[in-house]
């Protein structure tokens, strides 16, 4: 089991609002996660990002890995090289 922390899709049509999730390489985009550690709305200007970066850190350390899209998140967040590695 691969875990990943990915971006969830959620909102209306035309008006995406992401969750931050930490959830197994094999499950769907919107599906089943283990645990929600921030949010995306590329809407609003500029994109209001908002995570839980200790979270974020446990993760990675069991051996979570990040996309790259939240990992460009992350880095833009100022979380640790290690949590965005």
């Amino acid at each position: 089991m691969s875990v990943k922390i990915r971006l969830a899709r959620h909102g209306a049509k035309k008006r995406p609002f992401y969750r931050i999730v930490v959830a197994d390489g094999e499950c769907r985009r919107d599906g089943r996660f283990l645990e929600v550690v921030g949010t995306y709305n590329p809407l609003t200007d500029p994109a209001q990002v908002t995570v839980k970066g200790d979270r974020v850190q446990y993760w990675v350390g069991q051996g979570a890995t990040p996309t790259d899209t939240v990992k460009n998140l992350l880095k833009k967040q100022g979380i640790s090289k290690t949590a965005a590695a």
